[in-house]
């Protein structure tokens, strides 16, 4: 039987163990559309309420499955719609195909109806791969080579197919000049093992065996090297930060793991990079200079891609490398212990104290009263109530400082954000992706209002649309709902000494719960401190979608682990230029700090 161009490529992606399609219909992509119904063993479309949800969902897809997500879009405002979710895959260094439609080639640049230049609109987003399928000898060659450049570089690579040649009967590449054939899909996923050279281990090993306060940050690039990155901890003395995109490389319980880095880290980590003597750098590009050791500290760098290490601080050597393999390559090189253990004893030690007193300012600042729910006890009563399998997702804004500190990642947990675009809205598309890339394992967003407002209303359809096909039905979204833009309300005050300007920053009022109920599925609202407990273990007990609707305080401040003066002069000269929340914010403020001056245990 004769296929057509939209028939071998949903077989195609088939082939390589694509299951979901993300998106919208539209008029350019409908060939494809009608060919998703004739395959009965091919991917399954997943309608979203809008094609940047459709990105996000396939952005969670991939992060929390083991194959590139793809996303599907109509030409023209389909394809502008997906751009802000593949800005998030690149960014992030995440493995996303588009798939977008054109007008019929006979219309191409005759100012039709939705035509626009997809190649210059797309040349920055997608410059892994991109490229028209102009007639259908071109795939499968084009639709590999996508799938392999997203795969290799971790990035997004979109195909483009006008709407005329999807309903083209499908003609192989011949054996003949100017025809480029291709191979079948890999059964291998990711670069495998990658050594540095000899020379450049042995130079690293060096420079690990002459510290005596070692101190490790982890980033993403070191999921999956767990092993081996507490074992050279162990070998080493060192203490562990782990950049926010790294956050489920490592449980947050362990008692050399010192949290969160950066801006919106712990005190910990910041006192461990303060004062280290030799950093090493695994998988992590975060771009906080500030927050890493001061300058000339001794530093090695792994990182699987050349083009980003030795970024983030001057580092001496820089080894590139898979983390796994690299790390086991350096543990075979490090000296026994000898006349620097005892300090390096003490190192850990200090870490370790450093730690236990920080989690118990953690549960302090937690239990500080609030109007009406501390949103810092949000997050910590999940915690401890956290699903050993749960995947976690986190939104952009002031909810993502109470994710970073407040949230304790276990050692089967996975977790993730928008960590370097930082996009408001992603955190229920996100969920979403990850259901279906994992559907044994229950999910938790965790939302602002501002981002809730913004994305995820809409998309609890999509949950409830999808929820059967999930063997744990479990998807819990949390709103921590205070009516306010937070995060930037915080930015203004404290960056800019500017007070809060209700006209920009306030939100419209409603009910969460109530909207999750009126679409039918389950709604929880939290008004007391004593409910949010019980509220996440209804959720978390619950045989299907559930919102939980905190009301939170929005005066309750998310401190950096070291104010600089000029945030605190910033903050003060707010809220003394006729901030709304003045005294509210004082209050707060002082009564989280106060915290960590009380006498926690050690």
């Amino acid at each position: 039987m004769t296929r057509n161009v939209a028939d071998h490529l949903l077989r195609r992606l088939s082939q390589w163990g694509v299951t979901e399609i993300f998106g919208y219909p539209g008029d350019s992509v409908n060939g494809l559309v009608a060919q998703l119904a004739e395959i009965e063993d091919g991917p399954r479309f997943v309608q979203s309420r809008h094609e940047e949800m459709a990105a996000f969902e396939a952005v969670g897809r991939a992060v929390f499955g083991d194959r590139p997500g793809v996303c599907m879009a109509t030409g023209g405002p389909g394809a502008v719609h997906l751009l802000n979710g593949l800005y998030d895959a690149k960014l992030d260094h995440v493995p996303v195909v588009a798939i977008i439609g054109q007008a019929s080639r006979s219309a191409v640049g005759g100012a039709y109806q939705q035509e626009i230049d997809l190649h210059s609109l797309f040349k920055d987003v997608s410059s892994a791969f991109l490229e028209t399928v102009n007639v259908p000898q071109q795939l499968p060659n084009v639709l590999d080579r996508a799938m392999r450049a997203a795969l290799s570089e971790r990035a997004p690579a979109t195909v483009i197919i006008p709407a005329d040649v999807q309903e083209l009967d499908y003609e192989p590449p011949e054996h003949a000049f100017k025809h480029v054939p291709s191979s079948a899909p890999d059964r291998v996923v990711g670069p495998g093992s990658v050594l540095p050279p000899e020379s450049e281990l042995d130079r690293a090993a060096e420079v690990i065996d002459a510290g005596e306060r070692v101190a490790i940050l982890v980033g993403q690039g070191a999921r999956g090297a767990a092993p081996e990155v507490l074992a050279l901890a162990d070998a080493t003395g060192a203490g562990i930060a782990k950049a926010l995109l790294g956050k489920d490389v490592l449980p947050d319980t362990l008692p050399q793991v010192t949290g969160a880095v950066g801006l919106l880290g712990t005190r910990p980590s910041w006192e461990l990079m303060r004062d280290c003597d030799t950093l090493l750098i695994v998988g992590s590009n975060m771009p906080y200079t500030q927050f890493l050791p001061p300058f000339g500290r001794r530093a090695v760098e792994i990182d699987i891609d050349p083009r980003l290490i030795g970024m983030r601080y001057p580092t001496e050597v820089n080894l590139v490398g898979d983390a796994e393999s690299t790390l086991r390559a350096l543990l075979e090189r490090l000296d026994p212990p000898d006349d620097r253990h005892g300090r390096r004893e003490r190192w850990r030690s200090t870490i370790e104290r450093n730690v236990r007193r920080w989690r118990s300012v953690l549960d302090a600042q937690a239990e500080v009263s609030a109007d009406p729910v501390n949103p810092m006890l949000a997050v910590r009563e999940l915690s401890r109530r956290l699903p050993e399998d749960a995947v976690v997702t986190a939104d952009s804004g002031s909810v993502t400082n109470w994710y970073a500190r407040f949230l304790d990642m276990g050692e089967d947990n996975r977790g993730s954000l928008s960590g370097t675009l930082a996009t408001m809205g992603c955190a229920v598309p996100y969920a979403i992706g990850a259901k279906f890339a994992a559907p044994t394992r229950p999910v938790i967003a965790l939302v602002g209002d501002g981002a809730m407002q913004m994305n995820g209303l809409m998309e609890l359809l999509t949950a409830r649309r999808y929820q059967e096909l999930w063997d744990d039905p479990r998807l819990v979204v949390c709103v921590l709902h205070n009516n306010d833009l937070n995060q930037v309300t915080w930015e203004l005050r404290a960056m800019g000494g500017s007070p809060k300007t209700p006209y920009s920053q306030d939100l419209p009022d409603m009910s969460y719960a109530a909207f999750a109920e009126s679409v039918g599925l389950v709604g929880i609202t939290v008004e007391r401190p004593d409910e949010v407990g019980p509220a996440w273990a209804r959720a978390l007990e619950a045989q299907g979608p559930v919102v939980i609707d905190v009301h939170c305080d929005g005066n309750v401040p998310p401190i950096p682990p070291q104010a600089e003066w000029e945030q605190v002069s910033d903050t003060v000269k707010a809220l003394l230029s006729g901030d709304p929340e003045a005294r509210g914010v004082a209050a707060r403020g002082l009564a989280t700090k106060l915290q960590e001056f009380l006498p926690h245990g050690r």
